[in-house]
């Protein structure tokens, strides 16, 4: 009896001890991250306003491309793999370097500034992650802790730059390994996120949220149509992400020069803009979101915003491939509700919960997402669509140092990288 009770009293003592200690390491890292990362979002968002109203910043694209491309060779950082490195930070120990915060940080504001498509959420994660790492060098933790750091990190980045805290602590602990949730890491994650959220509010920069126009009474038939509509985000999945990876492949197969390749990605971007005559598919494109909600339809908007995408992001330009997934699979949901005749709105918004999940394999962050960004009334059609877009997907995947601990399919463990 006497040694059950001291068992018990170890126990209790031990998660005191991680309590108190995580809850004053994820509040630092959260406001360093809700710092940071307001700063970073109020400089994107100027950057955007910017080119915006002076279009004629377009033409320095290749200059600041030749600016990027210089900046990570300085600092002996071409290797550098983005977020993929973070990632690999968690699962495998992989080092980041002080200067990647920096770097990230000024190359996205860079493309911002001169029309790039990118997105701001994936180099918010480098930057976050690069705050938990030095975090945890500062304070010596351990290995293991190491990894806590740099996603409590990452989680109060993500958190204060979308708005989204709930869907931010969820997602960077479902990253990683597809299957297996970090739970060690959730608590302090959650706090982290709050906190970076809070102080991004206090700063100005506010979540993004959108109303659905239309949710239908849930029924056989609208579930029939939600199924569907699952399936084919699964696919839309599966293409961006060769897209994306297929133009990096060909640019460094037929450029090899780092100069070469993001002189031709920004003069190619030039020649794309003007040919269009319209400038709505550089940046972050959130008015495609915005106009896919309110059921105002571009058919074309899907496969010329993941061009886009595909000639900035694969030559080396800097940012990040979530936003521009969240535009892609809003203006293919509403394409595809207005070919249904069922709410536009409705499917937009399932759709780019469901194009998220099948392009990042985090079905319980992009079910969060949804319900941050669109509201809780059509839970059950975000369920179902991001249950069935991230089953179908495949082994695809955005980043390749995820991998698959579990399978798809079948109730068995599998060892899978993404894109294998």
């Amino acid at each position: 009896m006497k040694e059950k009770y001291e068992y018990i009293k170890a126990g209790l003592w031990a998660n005191l001890q991680y309590f108190f200690k995580w809850t004053l390491l994820s509040c630092g890292i959260g406001v360093m991250g809700g710092g940071v990362g307001s700063l970073f979002g109020h400089g994107v968002r100027l950057a955007t306003e910017a080119f915006q109203t002076y279009w004629q910043l377009l033409f320095l694209l290749p200059a600041a491309g030749v600016i990027i491309v210089w900046l990570y060779q300085r600092f002996h950082e071409e290797k550098n793999q983005g977020t993929n490195m973070i990632l690999a930070a968690i699962s495998a120990n992989e080092k980041i370097h002080l200067v990647t915060g920096p770097l990230i940080f000024i190359s996205t504001i860079l493309t911002h500034l001169t029309g790039g498509s990118a997105g701001r959420e994936g180099a918010a994660l480098q930057i976050g992650g690069s705050l938990g790492s030095l975090v945890g060098k500062w304070t010596q933790l351990d290995e293991k802790d190491q990894r806590i750091a740099v996603i409590c990190g990452m989680s109060a980045c993500f958190g204060a730059l979308f708005g989204t805290p709930l869907a931010a602590a969820v997602f960077c602990i479902e990253v990683v390994r597809v299957g297996v949730l970090y739970s060690s890491a959730l608590f302090p994650s959650v706090f982290a996120s709050f906190i970076g959220a809070g102080l991004a509010k206090q700063a100005g920069l506010h979540g993004e949220r959108f109303t659905i126009l239309e949710i239908p009474a849930f029924g056989l038939q609208p579930a029939v149509a939600v199924v569907f509509l699952g399936l084919l985000c699964a696919l839309v999945s599966v293409l961006l992400c060769m897209i994306l990876h297929g133009a990096e492949h060909l640019y460094k197969r037929y450029l090899p020069n780092p100069y070469l390749r993001i002189l031709t990605a920004g003069c190619l971007l030039i020649v794309l803009t003007y040919l269009l005559g319209t400038r709505d598919y550089n940046g972050s494109s959130m008015g495609l979101i915005e106009e896919a909600m309110a059921g105002k339809v571009r058919y074309e908007a899907v496969i010329l915003k993941a061009v886009f995408t595909a000639v900035t992001l694969g030559a080396g330009y800097k940012g990040g491939e979530i936003v521009p997934t969240l535009c892609i699979g809003a203006t293919f949901g509403c394409v595809v509700g207005t070919l249904l005749g069922f709410s536009p709105s409705l499917c937009a918004a399932c759709s780019t919960a469901a194009v998220f999940a099948g392009v990042t394999n985090c079905p319980l962050a992009s079910i969060m997402i949804a319900f941050e960004m669109f509201g809780f009334e059509a839970m059950p059609y975000f369920a179902i669509v991001v249950a069935i877009s991230f089953a179908l997907s495949g082994y695809y995947g955005l980043y390749h140092s995820q991998s698959f601990v579990y399978s798809k399919t079948r109730a068995q463990g599998i060892e899978r990288r993404v894109n294998e």
